[in-house]
């Protein structure tokens, strides 16, 4: 069986090493462009791509195949299944015509809940005790394709969306595993519009904390936006970083800042947070006790 892989992040990469073990016969990889990272700046290619790159799979990275000019290249190698992971682009429907039999998506969400870019962030971030993963089929819009199977999932009270990601890949590639065995005797079903949701793209102002919403919300705010863009907030004219908190059982003021038990502590709208784990502007990461210990409260 001959399968074109489409994905780009680390997400994708139990998806792409699922097919490899399984011994389907990938005969391409299509992927974003190389970009720059971290602060020097150093191009750096996609995790999909240096997975590809070591079992020796062609690699190929089109700035867009909505013009057309990846179809040729698509149709010479006959797939009978394109399979696409965040690959972070939309297929158009030249290319969704291409397999033989069908173009196959892992989402890390239970659709229609969280269609778009970030699904696995706005499900911690909005407090969800489940959440999942879908295979579909894909249509020209975005994540809006017929479900083929779902696979749901707790969400841990202190689980954050880095750690959701590393599961939910590999829930993924089971998933995608037993699409592909049983896609003949699997009947899609058409998603229902009214119960859409929306999970677009995070923005670094997102991760902003405000201290007059309750303290469920911001713990939630803060493993959501762990591990980028990193929740944050002022304190004393420089930017905070927050990794990881606690809910205390404490009223005060929202924004006071107080010691608990020896961990720098603030009241929030309901409740209260303990910064287990913060980082200074130009500073490192450390305890929320341990920065008390160099900068008592005044």
């Amino acid at each position: 069986m001959n399968i074109v892989f489409m994905g780009t992040p680390d997400f994708a990469v139990s998806s792409l090493q699922a097919l490899i073990d399984a011994g389907y016969n990938v005969k391409a990889v299509f992927t974003q462009s190389d970009k720059p990272q971290g602060r020097k700046q150093t191009i750096t290619p996609p995790p999909v791509k240096v997975l590809a790159q070591e079992y020796g799979i062609p690699v190929y990275q089109p700035r867009t195949l909505r013009d057309g000019s990846s179809d040729d290249l698509l149709r010479s190698l006959e797939p009978d299944f394109i399979v696409v992971a965040a690959y972070g682009k939309l297929l158009p429907k030249s290319v969704l015509d291409i397999p033989k039999k069908a173009c196959i998506n892992v989402h890390g969400s239970l659709l229609p809940k969280y269609r778009g870019a970030a699904p696995i962030q706005w499900s911690v971030i909005n407090g969800d005790e489940t959440t999942g993963v879908t295979t579909m089929l894909m249509s020209e819009g975005m994540d809006e394709g017929d479900i083929l199977l779902r696979l749901e999932t707790p969400i841990g009270p202190d689980e954050t969306a880095g750690g959701l990601f590393d599961r939910l890949a590999d829930l993924g590639a089971s998933l995608l595993l037993e699409t592909l065995e049983r896609f003949e005797t699997i009947t899609p079903v058409k998603q229902d519009p009214e119960k859409a949701t929306v999970a677009p793209i995070l923005r670094k102002e997102m991760a902003k904390i405000n201290f007059i919403r309750p303290a469920k919300e911001l713990n939630a705010l803060v493993r959501g936006m762990n591990p980028w863009p990193i929740a944050w907030f002022m304190y004393d004219g420089k930017r905070m970083k927050v990794f990881e908190t606690e809910i205390l059982d404490q009223d005060g003021i929202p924004g006071t800042f107080f010691e608990a038990n020896g961990c720098l502590s603030v009241y929030c709208a309901s409740g209260a947070l303990c910064l287990l784990e913060i980082q200074p502007e130009n500073g490192k990461r450390m305890s929320g006790e341990d920065y008390l210990r160099g900068h008592p409260l005044k």
